[in-house]
């Protein structure tokens, strides 16, 4: 198996959250794992035979309709967990789950995982607080993709990828970018011209880098800080 620190651990806000010896019982069972760009971890109604731990790199919640059309409807990077039917022991998954920045992950198998949060009360909490966190996440997309501006929402998805991706830059198409926020890659294209303008971040050969995280921050919506604030109460009421 492929050896991994201890600082790869508490790089997923999740894994952090857990009981110190609830971690160090998991500890042997986290495998290592690339996170390639585009990559389908799982498709929806597969068997969630694992949970990933991103510890770098963003996974998108993908929903596709009849039309073949398709939203992002919720995001999972070095905060969370990938999937939640894993965690819950539901038998099929309910959204893809597609790499949207590359990185990498600890993964283990969700039955293991389970077993061990049966007997461990802490543990269960942590995950009865973080699927909460995560429906509510899935809720604020919803609101966000209905209420705000194209604008707002790119600043949102650029300052959830510049915490996940660790790297002030990052691998970003125009077309992917419209393809998880449902929109026309033209409106996307405009938009990204008008924050580079504007010196919140660079876009050079389908590479993105944030120069200005304080004014993405202002041109963002409500959501990035309320889903934020969320994920950092569940770390820190270990």
């Amino acid at each position: 198996m492929v050896e991994y620190t201890r600082g790869d651990v508490i790089a997923n806000g999740f894994l952090r959250a857990l009981p110190p010896d609830a971690l160090t019982r998991l500890r042997p069972h986290l495998e290592p794992v690339e996170l390639v760009r585009r990559q389908s971890i799982y498709a929806a109604g597969e068997d969630p035979a694992y949970i990933y731990f991103p510890i770098r790199g963003l996974v998108s919640l993908v929903k596709a309709m009849s039309d073949g059309r398709v939203v992002e409807v919720g995001a999972v990077g070095v905060e969370g967990a990938v999937c939640l039917s894993g965690l819950l022991a539901l038998p099929e998954t309910v959204f893809e789950s597609l790499v949207q920045l590359p990185g990498a992950a600890l993964r283990i198998k969700s039955a293991l995982f389970r077993d061990e949060a049966a007997r461990d009360p802490g543990m269960a909490d942590v995950v009865r607080r973080y699927v909460a966190v995560s429906l509510g996440q899935i809720a604020q997309t919803a609101a966000c993709n209905r209420l705000h501006s194209l604008e707002e929402r790119c600043c949102r998805w650029l300052l959830l990828a510049h915490d996940s991706a660790r790297d002030d830059t990052f691998q970003l198409t125009h077309e992917f970018l419209a393809l998880m926020l449902g929109v026309q890659r033209p409106g996307v294209t405009i938009t990204a011209r008008a924050l580079q303008r504007a010196g919140l971040i660079n876009y050079q050969n389908g590479r993105v880098t944030v120069a200005d995280r304080p004014g993405l921050e202002a041109n963002a919506c409500e959501c990035y800080a309320a889903v934020r604030h969320q994920y950092e109460a569940l770390v820190e009421r270990r």
